[in-house]
C-alpha cells in the first residue's frame, strides 16, 4: 500500500504520464530491438540502423539515428540535433545550503567555522569540521567541540533518526583533530580504531595517515615519532572490512613504504577489490622475493572472478607485476537485450520506489525511469531491482553539495556489478535530482546510482542520465554517508 500511494503522489509531482503513443506493429517493435543491439555491440554496420533511419514513424527514426550518432562519437557530441526531451523535475534546496556552500570561502575564518561546528544542519557541522586547518590550532572553541562529538560516540553507531547523525561527527572530529592537536588525537585512535562501526575505524585510519603527510611532519613536535603510527595502521591493514584495509594500507604504504611489503602481500587475498587494489599499489616496485609471483597468482584469481567492475584492482596487479594494462583478460560482453528495453525506448512509463532503512532514518523516494534518453540502461536497473540487487545495500559516497552515490556490494567505489553497462549519453542534463550511472571511463557503467544533488552540467559528456527524482526529493538530501537502502522496487499501477 505504501508503494501505491508513493505512485500517486510521484504522478501529481511531475510525473504525469503522458498521451499514449499508437502501437507499433510486433515486426517494428523487433526493428528497435535489433536497433537497440546494435548500439549495445557498438556495431555501425548493422543494417538495422539504415532500416530505422527511413521508418515511417518518427520514434523509430530518433531510436536508430541516436544509435548511429552513438556507436559513432563516444562523447555524443551531436546530442544537441535531438528533440528537446521531457525536462527532468525542479526542486528547490534546503535552505541549510547556502550556509554549507558559504564555508568554502572561510576556510581561513576560525571564528566562522566554529560558528558553523553548531549548525542546524549537521551536513553543514561535518563540512566545518573537514575544513579545519592547522592554523586554527589555539582556537579553543573548535578543540573542545571536536573532543566533544569523539566522546559522545556511542558504543552502537548503528542507526540514526531522520535528519540526524550516529557516527560521522566523531569520525570527521578525528580527522581534524589529527589536524590540529596530533598528540591529542592519538590518545583517542586506539579506541576509535577498535570501534564496531568499520566507518569509524577507516576515517580513523585516514587520520593517521594524514599526520605521516611531509607536510603535517614539519608542524609536529619531535616527540610525535615515538606514537607508533605504523603499529595501529598495522592492524588496521588486516581489519575484516576491506574499506578499513584500502584506507590503511594507502597510509602505511606512505609512512613505512617497502618495509611493510608483508602486510600488503597479506591484503592480496582480500575479498574486496578495493583492498586488493591498495595492496598492488602499495607493491609496486617491491623487491620482496615472493611479491611477483603472489601477484601474478593474485591476478590470475582475479581474472577467473569474470566481473568486469573489477579492472581497476586487475591493473593494478598487472602494474605491480611490472605488466602492461593491455594483459588484461575482462570478461566477455553479454549480447542479449535487457527485458522491456524496447518498451522503455518508445516511452513505457516505469518507477522504482527507494525505500530507506529505519536505522538510516526511513523515509522513501520515487525515481521515474528516463527510457526515452537511455532505454537499454534503465532496463538493465530496472533487472537488476526486480532481482533484489540493491536491497540493503548503502550510499557510501554522500558529498551534500554535489551527490549521493550508493550500490556498491561492497560500500565502495571500486566493486559494482560483474558486467559493465554501456553509456547512452542523452539529451537529459544533469540537474538537481536526476540520476546517473557511475562510472571509470567510457563505457564502464557499475550500476552504482549516483543522485545530483544540485545542477551538475559538466557531467554531461561522461555520465548517462537514466532516471530522475519524482517525488521525496527532501529525503534524498538527508541521506548521510553509510545510510543503507532497504529495498528499491518497482511500482506497479492499478490496471
Amino acid at each position: 500500500m505504501r508503494h501505491r500511494s508513493l505512485l500517486v503522489l510521484a504522478l501529481l509531482n511531475g510525473g504525469a504520464i503522458h498521451a499514449q503513443q499508437p502501437m507499433l506493429a510486433r515486426a517494428d517493435s523487433a526493428l528497435v530491438g535489433r536497433i537497440l543491439l546494435a548500439e549495445e555491440r557498438r556495431d555501425s554496420t548493422d543494417g538495422a540502423l539504415t532500416e530505422g533511419t527511413r521508418h515511417a514513424d518518427a520514434r523509430v527514426r530518433t531510436i536508430a539515428w541516436r544509435a548511429r550518432a552513438r556507436i559513432r562519437d563516444p562523447k555524443f557530441a551531436s546530442r544537441d540535433s535531438l528533440p528537446a526531451g521531457r525536462a527532468p523535475t525542479v526542486w528547490p534546496e534546503p535552505a541549510w545550503r547556502v550556509r554549507y556552500r558559504a564555508l568554502a570561502a572561510q576556510r581561513d575564518d576560525c571564528s566562522a567555522l566554529g560558528a558553523a561546528l553548531g549548525d542546524s544542519a549537521w551536513p553543514v557541522r561535518l563540512r566545518a569540521a573537514d575544513l579545519v586547518r592547522a592554523s586554527c590550532v589555539g582556537d579553543s572553541t573548535i578543540v573542545r567541540t571536536l573532543h566533544a562529538w569523539i566522546d559522545a560516540l556511542p558504543r552502537d553507531a548503528s542507526r540514526h533518526a531522520a535528519g540526524g547523525v550516529s557516527w560521522h561527527p566523531a569520525a570527521h572530529a578525528i580527522v581534524s583533530l589529527a589536524r590540529l592537536r596530533p598528540l591529542e588525537a592519538k590518545k583517542r585512535m586506539r579506541w576509535l580504531a577498535s570501534h564496531s562501526q568499520w566507518q569509524v575505524r577507516m576515517y580513523t585510519a585516514r587520520a593517521i595517515g594524514q599526520m605521516t603527510d611531509s607536510a603535517m611532519r614539519s608542524v609536529l613536535p619531535r616527540d610525535i615519532e615515538a606514537v607508533p603510527d605504523h603499529a595501529l595502521l598495522r592492524t588496521l591493514a588486516r581489519d575484516p572490512n576491506d574499506n578499513v584495509k584500502e584506507a590503511a594500507i594507502d597510509a602505511l604504504s606512505r609512512l613505512t613504504g617497502h618495509a611493510s611489503d608483508d602486510v600488503y602481500l597479506a591484503a592480496l587475498g582480500a575479498r574486496g577489490a578495493q583492498a586488493v587494489r591498495a595492496a598492488a599499489l602499495a607493491l609496486r616496485g617491491s623487491t620482496h622475493a615472493e611479491a611477483r609471483s603472489l601477484v601474478n597468482a593474485t591476478f590470475a584469481r582475479w581474472v577467473r572472478r569474470a566481473s568486469a567492475s573489477e579492472r581497476d584492482a586487475r591493473v593494478a596487479l598487472l602494474e605491480a607485476a611490472g605488466r602492461p594494462a593491455s594483459d588484461d583478460r575482462p570478461p566477455t560482453r553479454a549480447r542479449a537485450l535487457p527485458p522491456r528495453a524496447v518498451a522503455l525506448a518508445l516511452g513505457a512509463e516505469v518507477w522504482l520506489g527507494v525505500t530507506m532503512d529505519p536505522r538510516s532514518g526511513g523515509g522513501a523516494f520515487v525515481v521515474r525511469l528516463r527510457g526515452d534518453a537511455a532505454p537499454v540502461m534503465a532496463a538493465r536497473i530496472l533487472a537488476l531491482a526486480n532481482r533484489h540487487y540493491y536491497d540493503g545495500l548503502t550510499w557510501h559516497r554522500v558529498e551534500h553539495d554535489f551527490v549521493i552515490q550508493g550500490g556498491s556490494q561492497d560500500d565502495n567505489e571500486y566493486v559494482g556489478a560483474a558486467e559493465y553497462l554501456r553509456d547512452e549519453l542523452g539529451t537529459v542534463p544533469h540537474l538537481r535530482g536526476t540520476v546517473g550511472m557511475s562510472t571509470r571511463g567510457h563505457d564502464t557503467g557499475d550500476a552504482q546510482w549516483f543522485v545530483n544533488l544540485k545542477d551538475n552540467l559538466r557531467l554531461g559528456p561522461d555520465y548517462t542520465v537514466f532516471a530522475e527524482v519524482v517525488q521525496g526529493m527532501d529525503v534524498v538530501d538527508r541521506v548521510m554517508e553509510g545510510d543503507r537502502i532497504l529495498r528499491i522496487a518497482e511500482l506497479r499501477r492499478n490496471r
